[in-house]
């Protein structure tokens, strides 16, 4: 295992053995790839009991087995275990309950950005899912159940999701994407976290939230198939400015959400006042779904679209009271993200 985290500003990365062998591209490459994809374009709550303080330059933890495959998680994560994993410890906050499936998705007829908005405003709605979209599970400490959410990265190697800083997948990390709760088979299989890359001086509050994202490579399949060959991906994207239509889509856990199912909400977003974030409104981002991509540009045929922020930042992600799961925050996407990026993308 070698960490490599020895500067301020500096990533964190934890190496582990491949079943194939490595592949590797420039750096410069790579952002010439970043370059490459933003031009052609067509990554708890937030703030919730999911969260989980983001580690010190140690980094994340590594995996207990150097093989660890895609057929080694698919093997240990059954349809069981699944549904039998406990919800996270604790040591984090409670969230409100989440409302029943009936709430309907409404517009506030009082002024935005205020209290009384958020509560009266939009909430988003159950559905199936995207390829695109997953949750994480690992076995660290008491997070044995999907803790939070990722989102596929378009990549050169195919290889790459996105989750929020703080969601430090852990040890016998797997992402399912597009989860679908209590299925004996996952509809695009059970995928082995490799590598994790992250800034160590990311956090939830000060200037470490606006570094609050992270990426992590992924093993290949048994057929030795790319994740993005059988997802697709989104393309990362330079956060356009503060004013946005995006869609959000996540995973609220099941203490959160008894439906244990994803939920997606269109929304706009602002500033978060004071910050170098972003905000938006819409009820239903509960336990879970720190991580959530924000999709600009979103094609619901593809069902990919441009990813210009992540549930997370500031507390984790959103405000603390009755309002936690109405209002979340996202880390602005600029020169430090790509960067993470180039990182990342030469696994």
């Amino acid at each position: 295992m070698e960490r490599d985290s020895t500067e301020r500003g500096a990533t964190t990365r934890v190496d582990r053995a491949r079943p194939t062998r490595k592949r590797w591209v420039r750096a410069a490459a790579a952002v010439a790839g970043v370059t490459v994809c933003l031009a052609t374009a067509s990554v708890g709550h937030a703030v919730n009991e999911a969260r989980r303080a983001a580690p010190g330059d140690a980094g994340p933890s590594p995996s207990p087995d150097a093989t660890w495959t895609s057929r080694d998680a698919a093997a240990y994560w059954t349809p069981d275990r699944m549904a039998a994993a406990a919800p996270a410890g604790s040591d984090t906050p409670a969230r409100p309950e989440a409302p029943t499936p009936s709430t309907a998705t409404t517009r506030s007829a009082v002024p935005k950005g205020t209290a009384a908005a958020a509560r009266a405003g939009r909430t988003a709605r159950h559905f199936n899912g995207i390829p695109s979209v997953g949750v994480l599970f690992s076995v660290d400490g008491d997070t044995k159940a999907h803790h939070c959410t990722a989102s596929v990265v378009h990549s050169p190697h195919g290889n790459l999701i996105l989750t929020a800083g703080h969601c430090n997948p852990g040890t016998r990390a797997a992402f399912v994407p597009q989860y679908r709760s209590g299925a004996t088979t996952q509809p695009h299989g059970v995928w082995a976290i490799e590598d994790t890359f992250a800034y160590p001086e990311r956090g939830t509050s000060g200037a470490g939230a606006d570094l609050d994202f992270a990426f992590a490579t992924v093993a290949p399949d048994e057929d030795d198939r790319t994740l993005e060959e059988v997802t697709g991906g989104n393309t990362l994207s330079p956060t356009p400015g503060y004013t946005n239509d995006v869609t959000v889509i996540g995973y609220p856990n099941v203490r959160n959400d008894p439906e244990d199912r994803a939920v997606r909400c269109a929304t706009r977003t602002g500033r978060l006042s004071g910050t170098h974030e972003l905000r938006m409104e819409c009820g239903g981002f509960y336990g879970g779904t720190s991580g959530s991509p924000w999709l600009s540009d979103f094609d619901e045929d593809s069902g990919t679209g441009r990813i210009i922020g992540v549930i997370g930042g500031l507390n984790g992600g959103g405000p603390k009271g009755p309002d936690a799961d109405r209002i979340s925050y996202s880390p602005y996407f600029g020169t430090k993200i790509l960067n993470l990026y180039a990182r990342a993308a030469e696994k």
